[in-house]
């Protein structure tokens, strides 16, 4: 059985080099499909990854509070923000933020619009977002409406150039600020860029935004199974604040939103491997169809093989390894253009990808099985051909 399994890949074998390029037609489909599959699952993982990576960046013991409000009163006071976590355990701090985008500008520079963030001394514990030459925000600062500002590297870089930016003074919206301190270099999250933005005393916010009160407060938590509890009470002292009505407010558990968009992102990626495997399908019958011509072209072939003393499993065998064979090679050669298309999405398009090994053999393996699935019709054809008239075809 062995001598004759090894005799059925040589023929196999050499039929596939004796037709070079219906060999390659064959195998096109297959090549096309496993590349599609993988550099779709690889761009999905990517995109995935890059997700994460800006939730990462929020942390996972982190809520959002975000106030829209009740009846004529949308806002809360900075005094009942500042004081959200008391009575509440397990918070390691609270940091409400008065946000908005003012136009920056220093010197004879040209004016840009940035993210600026009013803020507490808190927020540097809270965001885990330090600095790295000057001062931050203190305490005097939120009391004295102090016009001081710290700047993101991008915005500094914008401004200054190469220089330090710590005690020029810079305009916001027309008014003077002096910048007391640079942020370290933070990244992306969901939000857009933590670099492009200017932090200024929150007092000093509400009168350069003209906002009275509170609308965004994060708070950190010291662990991760204390979120729910956290929640609750938070939920529930904001009610009391609002008088009951819930519809006043929302509490966002960051670990939940990353949950979800981390079901949403796999969601995603399977639903592209579903398609992109209707491309392989598509390549077998490409196979199936290149077999059955094959088998028309070689019925005086087989003819021979019958009359020599060749069985219909001998037959079978031979036509079924070719087509594993094409399939198998086509499969290989899908992996590497695979991989060449994501090295060039991640090198000179940007795109993030990551291809893992359990789609690679996925891959190949589901390529074979299209090979044996649609060569069985074919081989069995051929098998079945009796040698009379296998021999009178011309």
């Amino acid at each position: 059985m062995d001598v004759k399994l090894s005799q059925g890949f040589r023929m196999s074998w050499h039929s596939i080099l004796a037709n070079k390029l219906r060999t390659f037609l064959s195998m096109l489909g297959i090549l096309i499909g496993v590349a599609t599959v993988i550099s779709l699952v690889a761009m999905g993982q990517g995109s995935s990854n890059e997700v994460e990576k800006s939730l990462q960046s929020l942390g996972t013991n982190m809520l959002s509070v975000n106030i829209m409000g009740r009846g004529s009163v949308t806002t809360l006071s900075l005094d009942d923000a500042v004081h959200l976590a008391d009575g509440i355990e397990d918070i390691e701090g609270v940091a409400p933020i008065v946000s908005g985008n003012a136009a920056v500008k220093y010197g004879t520079t040209e004016s840009a619009s940035v993210s600026v963030e009013g803020i507490t001394p808190d927020y540097e514990t809270v965001k885990d977002f330090k600095h790295q030459s000057g001062r931050y925000i203190v305490p005097l600062d939120v009391s004295n409406y102090s016009r001081v500002a710290l700047l993101g590297v991008n915005t500094a870089a914008d401004l200054f150039g190469s220089e330090d930016p710590t005690g020029k003074t810079v305009l916001l919206n027309g008014v003077r600020f002096k910048v007391v301190g640079l942020l370290e270099p933070k990244g992306s999250s969901l939000g857009g860029s933590n670099d492009d933005k200017v932090l200024i005393p929150i007092t000093t916010a509400q009168r350069l935004f003209q906002s009275a009160g509170i609308r965004s407060i994060s708070v950190k938590v010291a662990e991760e199974d204390k979120m729910a509890a956290v929640v609750s009470q938070i939920e529930a002292k904001l009610a009391e604040l609002f008088r009951g009505n819930t519809d006043s407010f929302n509490v966002f558990n960051q670990q939940d939103v990353k949950d979800t968009m981390s079901s949403i992102s796999k969601t995603m990626s399977m639903m592209m491997a579903g398609v992109a495997c209707i491309s392989l399908v598509i390549g077998g019958i490409g196979i199936m169809n290149i077999m059955l011509v094959s088998v028309t072209e070689r019925t005086r072939e087989i003819g021979i093989r019958k009359s020599l003393g060749a069985k219909k499993r001998d037959i079978l065998v031979q036509f079924l390894i070719e087509a594993v064979i094409i399939s198998g090679m086509g499969g290989l050669a899908g992996i590497g253009l695979a991989y060449a298309a994501c090295y060039a999405m991640t090198h000179y398009f940007e795109m993030a990808t990551e291809i893992k090994a359990n789609i690679i053999s996925y891959s190949f393996v589901f390529s074979a099985a299209i090979g044996i699935l649609f060569g069985i019709f074919p081989a069995n054809k051929a098998a079945s051909l009796k040698p009379v008239d296998a021999l009178r075809h011309d």
